[in-house]
């Protein structure tokens, strides 16, 4: 999906150091403006009944104890204007698989893509991308359209820092199916929609997740789902697609940049066995430390788009030292790979962490000393 995603299997074949160019500036001001104000969404993952069955209708006892989740909005967030057509999700999960499904409304249901592991996107689609850890390293992504053609990839770390999808990574056992409410690619009638549903195998999301899968009570991982949906006109009975006109992202978690590919901003998806209706969601107590060492990673990237280097400290960065409750003062340390920067974070129950970034976006909580 969008230009990068685009590009990443040309990315995939160029020389690594073709690969790491510097980022453009700004990245730092896009992210106080555009995206630090976004708070991620959260969401309470039901364990199922009972399996429910992947026909893409949506209809069976199952889902009747998975919410919905909020309506789509542009990727950018409400400075975009509202989505022409509704989106929604709901998600439930069993010792066996994780499921999601999504209904989208749609007057025109079309789709073209036949192979799998094509360019899904270049057709209306749906999509998921699951980082199990939440260090913005090592996640999934899965995309379908409405002739359910797939296309699934692993990445090892995201595009601007560097790490070329693995187009070849496969889901062993997973499930989909489509429900088409109207007819598809028939251009005579209007249609009401389409619904999807799938099933991830905890074996195959378990490979890197780097956590128990299926997860523990409590556990929250880092999802994202967005819909491309392009513009039409009809042109000698065919579906055609504006010339010159971009595609739309719509999007569970808006993002506040054409990017899906930041996983420190896709949502929060908490999986629960109690009964339906008992838990809330518990917001992430790491996201002040995760905020604040975005906001030093972003500086640092525009600090070597200009120099050429990475800065030794926080004034380099015309950051503030100043140590904000929960946190204490950030400390940068140059690495032979780039840098690391740290915070220490005081939790609710009064312990201690220190949570650190790479120069690679790469986000983890490090042993006290």
């Amino acid at each position: 999906m969008r230009p990068l995603a685009a590009s990443s299997l040309l990315l995939a074949a160029l020389p690594a150091a073709a690969q790491q160019a510097p980022a453009p500036p700004a990245q730092h001001a896009d992210w106080l403006a555009k995206m630090l104000p976004l708070i991620p969404r959260g969401y309470v993952c039901q364990f199922a009944a009972s399996p429910p069955v992947i026909d893409g209708k949506l209809d069976d006892a199952p889902w009747n104890d998975a919410q919905w989740t909020d309506e789509f909005k542009d990727i950018e967030g409400d400075t975009k204007p509202k989505p022409r057509f509704r989106t929604r999700a709901r998600m439930l999960w069993d010792e066996n698989f994780f499921y999601i499904a999504a209904d989208l409304d749609e007057p025109h249901i079309w789709a073209t893509l036949t192979n799998h592991d094509a360019v899904i996107f270049q057709d209306p689609d749906f999509e998921v991308f699951i980082d199990p850890n939440g260090d913005s390293h090592e996640y999934f992504e899965f995309e379908m359209n409405a002739l359910n053609t797939t296309w699934d990839l692993f990445l090892p770390k995201p595009y601007k820092d560097g790490g070329p999808a693995m187009n070849s990574w496969e889901i062993p056992g997973l499930k989909s199916s489509v429900h088409i409410r109207g007819s598809l690619n028939n251009p005579a009638d209007t249609d009401e929609g389409w619904s999807v549903e799938i099933a991830f195998p905890w074996k195959a999301l378990g490979e890197c997740a780097r956590r128990p899968a299926p997860p523990a009570e409590g556990d929250q991982w880092r999802v994202g789902f967005s819909r491309v949906e392009w513009q039409i006109e009809i042109k000698d009975g065919k579906y055609v697609k504006l010339p010159n006109t971009p595609e739309n992202n719509w999007i569970w978690s808006p993002q506040g940049i054409i990017d899906m590919h930041r996983p420190e901003r896709w949502g929060y998806v908490q999986f629960t066995r109690k009964p339906p209706g008992t838990v809330t969601f518990s917001p992430d107590p790491s996201a002040p430390a995760r905020n604040r060492l975005q906001e030093i990673y972003y500086a640092q990237k525009d600090h070597f788009a200009r120099h050429n280097r990475w800065a030794a400290s926080l004034k380099d960065l015309s950051i503030s030292p100043d140590a904000t409750p929960p946190l204490g003062t950030p400390v940068i340390h140059l690495t032979p790979e780039g840098f690391i920067a740290t915070v220490p974070l005081t939790l609710p129950d009064n312990s201690s962490r220190l949570w650190s970034i790479r120069q690679d976006a790469l986000v983890q909580s490090l042993p006290n000393p």
